[in-house]
């Protein structure tokens, strides 16, 4: 009796204790605010201590074009890409006690960082007429006050001046016939959206071009050939969308391309919701791949804007984000001093580009658009669900899958 008695004991212990370890397990939505906050924490610290320029680590490619003028730049393209990856984010209100706390730091770092940007006295003061990569970083900040009109609503009128003035600035710059062209739409797009003079010519262009570019099955060309890479998701589609969204405010010519755009944008998250492989793996082909989980840009911006097609569930795609983001910061060298490394798993030198400096692989920082969803949404309340390498992988029957014509 007393050893059966010791038995039950025991047992009981064991239960409780996993129930323990259960509780204490972080929910999928805790676990990207802890990889998000991780990930930009020191970049937003720094800057709203004005001290970026000094801890930030100045990091290039080992191909390197111009080592010097790439560390000038890095300062622009890190707060550009930070930002506007957690800028949904900013913009929600509520959560839990602690996610409203976390927030709340990082829009009082986000002001500060920003007007310190726009400072001349100031050590983290950033140019935005140094070269033409300045554009393109300038988009992504115009990107984050598109996606989090908070920001300009909390920023002080005289950072909203400079502000406005930077962006301008830009158009100094001819960009490369590319997807660079939405980065001049981009910013014209920002402009708009809160009340200046726009040059329309510079969004009809854009996406006259970007027509002449499709190729068909979702999928845009990237300047005159095709190359199987990413930048359909790091740019094309979630570019595309947004800058439709604020033109369609503007001026009906446009409503036949937009319904293009969308049908294409869907098409285009079912391929890539498939490209997620049962582990969280995906095909590390093409250029740009130290932008990790930003592969998966155009999926988290179609997930956060609730635009998903029918064919894929918010719980879904969830999973299959979730799992990206584990595989592409589970690696130890992810980081070196608290600073993303170049690379996709981890530290890999030898797959950065000739542009990429340490402000680059910030990029990553897209995957954790669907964070601006609150937590009563059906992309977090959702019982968990298999993507679609996993049912396909388990032997799961799975529908057929076939290209679209959408010319």
């Amino acid at each position: 009796m007393f050893s059966l008695l010791m038995v039950i004991s025991i047992n009981l212990s064991a239960q409780k204790k996993k129930r323990t370890e259960k509780s204490k397990a972080l929910t999928e939505r805790e676990l990207w605010l802890k990889e998000m906050d991780k990930m930009v924490r020191p970049m937003m610290y720094s800057l709203a201590k004005d001290s970026l320029t000094v801890l930030m680590p100045q990091e290039t490619s080992i191909r390197v074009d111009n080592k010097a003028n790439r560390v000038k730049v890095q300062y622009l393209e890190v707060l550009g890409r930070v930002l506007s990856g957690i800028a949904p984010w900013l913009q929600l209100e509520g959560g839990s006690a602690e996610e409203v706390a976390l927030r709340n730091q990082y829009r009082q770092w986000a002001l500060q960082g920003i007007k310190n940007s726009l400072d001349s006295n100031a050590r983290d003061f950033m140019r935005y007429d140094i070269g033409g990569q300045q554009l393109v970083d300038a988009s992504f900040v115009a990107y984050a006050f598109i996606r989090a009109p908070w920001l300009w609503e909390n920023l002080d009128q005289k950072s909203q001046t400079l502000l406005v003035k930077s962006i301008q600035t830009t158009r100094r710059f001819k960009p490369v016939f590319s997807n660079w062209l939405l980065f001049s739409a981009m910013n014209e797009a920002f402009l708009a959206k809160f009340g200046y003079e726009w040059d329309v010519m510079r969004v009809d262009y854009a996406l006259q071009q970007l027509e002449q570019w499709y190729v068909g099955d979702g999928m845009y060309k990237d300047g005159t050939t095709y190359a199987f890479d990413y930048y359909n998701s790091y740019v094309i589609h979630p570019y595309l969308a947004t800058i439709m969204n604020i033109v369609k405010t503007k001026t009906n010519s446009y409503n036949q391309m937009a319904e293009k755009i969308k049908k294409r944008n869907e098409r285009y998250a079912v391929i890539q919701e498939r490209l997620i492989n049962a582990d969280g793996t995906f095909p590390a082909t093409g250029r740009s791949l130290i932008y990790r989980g930003a592969a998966f840009h155009h999926l988290a911006d179609m997930a956060w804007r609730k635009a998903l097609p029918k064919e894929l569930s918010p719980e879904q795609v969830r999973g299959a984000l979730t799992a990206v983001i584990k595989k592409t910061v589970e690696s130890p060298t992810t980081y070196k001093n608290n600073w993303l490394t170049l690379g996709l798993y981890g530290s890999q030198p030898n797959i950065a580009d000739f542009y990429n400096n340490q402000g680059s692989p910030y990029l990553a920082t897209a995957i954790f658009l669907p964070l601006g969803l609150p937590e009563t949404d059906a992309f977090w309340a959702n019982a968990p669900a298999k993507w679609s390498a996993q049912k396909v992988w388990s032997g799961e029957d799975f529908p057929n899958d076939h290209g679209a014509d959408l010319r």
